[in-house]
């Protein structure tokens, strides 16, 4: 385990690509995961062509606190008096987890689109930087690098000791790494069973293209020795 661990880290540390299995009992799904603060468009090609999920950003909770990101289900909450809507479509039957770790979605500002690899490489990459630098007045200077909505969602981490999902699991590695605990992920998808991607073909992916594959519970207890 301490070595699969080791492997992670130092891949990360390169600004390569981790996979991370959450476990069969979860989602049963494997994302790609990257470090934020490295991205580059090739690594969204990558994740659109071999992970064909949704490219998320996790965020570690110290660092959303820090901004006051909201769970979006909060804005939702708060919004439901103007727009009945949102009382009728909460989150509350997710079959694997209690709680959704969604927040807002955003683009940088000097994108176009907001949705082309270079586009969303340029969010990702800017908002690990701007997380690493926490600027004071971090909430006013936020709006003025980023605006919402946009193409790259967040999601906030509730810690690694509260839920077990991809967030959690991938920001607690970055933490590991002494990396921006900030990361581009992105579920492994089978285009053949139209469903996640087997965790048997995504050792066997991870074998062909010389990459790390950990299982979640080995980062979990890691962090706990």
């Amino acid at each position: 385990m301490k070595n699969s661990i080791n492997k992670a880290i130092n891949a990360l540390r390169r600004g390569d690509f981790v996979l991370i299995h959450d476990s069969e009992s979860r989602e049963n799904e494997t994302d790609l995961v990257i470090a934020a603060q490295f991205i580059k468009p090739r690594d969204i090609a990558r994740m659109r062509r071999d992970g064909g999920g949704l490219i998320c950003i996790a965020v570690d909770e110290e660092i959303a606190n820090k901004l006051e990101l909201p769970f979006i289900t909060e804005v939702y909450e708060y919004a439901s008096e103007k727009f009945r809507i949102l009382t009728h479509i909460r989150p509350d039957d997710i079959p694997y987890d209690e709680k959704s770790s969604f927040s807002i979605t955003i683009n940088y500002r000097d994108t176009f689109t907001g949705i082309s690899d270079y586009d969303r490489a340029l969010t990702i990459r800017r908002f690990a930087q701007f997380c690493k630098r926490m600027p004071k007045n971090m909430v006013e200077r936020f709006g003025d690098e980023f605006r919402s909505p946009g193409h790259v969602p967040l999601l906030i981490s509730s810690g690694i000791e509260n839920r077990e999902g991809h967030t959690e699991l991938s920001t607690t590695l970055l933490r590991m790494a002494n990396l921006t605990p900030v990361a581009a992920i992105c579920e492994m998808l089978d285009s053949g069973t139209y469903r996640a991607l087997s965790r048997r073909d995504a050792i066997r992916y991870a074998n062909e293209n010389n990459l790390v594959f950990l299982e979640g519970d080995e980062i979990k207890n890691f962090k706990k020795n």
